[in-house]
């Protein structure tokens, strides 16, 4: 469902293509290829955007660190998703792509996943399914930020690329009650 990519306008002007693809490995539905598919979107897209990035959504770390082989040098940035755990391997590949195999978590710090610790292990040891029920406190995200050179557009290789995390307080309950809209 849904597009899949979008072109966004940044405040400086810049024309952001932003992809969302999904891996095949250990992911249901299986659903077109994320190869064939990103040659489309980057095809579709042709000649109206200056930045391309990517958020490749994939349980197997081996199907990501393949991908970026394919891809390195067609797009600006490709992150990874899905997993929840930030990966140690920020960098940039051989022909100027920023990548970063998992980018981590946002959500509540104390949990697992964003779920109530206790669901979880309950769920863990044998105990029956149940709808997930959102961890309160503190709350963590987790993120990379590359720095793009103005004149090529590709990540720049003087170290201003660097992982985040961050910590805030929210109120869970107010921000479930809420509804979100983005507009691009």
């Amino acid at each position: 469902p849904g597009r899949g990519w979008c072109i966004a306008e940044a405040k400086n002007g810049y024309r952001v293509l932003v992809i969302n693809a999904m891996g095949n490995v250990h992911i249901e539905p299986v659903l077109d290829s994320p190869y064939s598919y990103i040659d489309r979107a980057l095809s579709e897209a042709d000649g109206k955007y200056d930045i391309a990035v990517l958020d490749f959504h994939a349980e197997a770390t081996s199907e990501k660190l393949a991908f970026m082989h394919v891809f390195d040098g067609r797009l600006q940035i490709v992150f990874g998703t899905h997993t929840h755990v930030p990966t140690a391997d920020l960098k940039i590949l051989p022909e100027g792509t920023g990548y970063i195999t998992d980018l981590g978590m946002t959500g509540p710090v104390e949990s697992v996943l964003g779920i109530r610790p206790e669901q979880s292990v309950e769920t863990f040891l044998g105990g029956l399914p149940g709808r997930y029920r959102v961890a309160g406190g503190p709350c963590k995200m987790q993120c990379a930020i590359f720095a793009l050179d103005s004149d090529t557009g590709l990540p720049r290789t003087d170290g201003s690329m660097s992982e985040r995390h961050f910590t805030w307080r929210p109120s869970m309950e107010k921000m479930l009650e809420q509804d979100v809209k983005v507009d691009f």
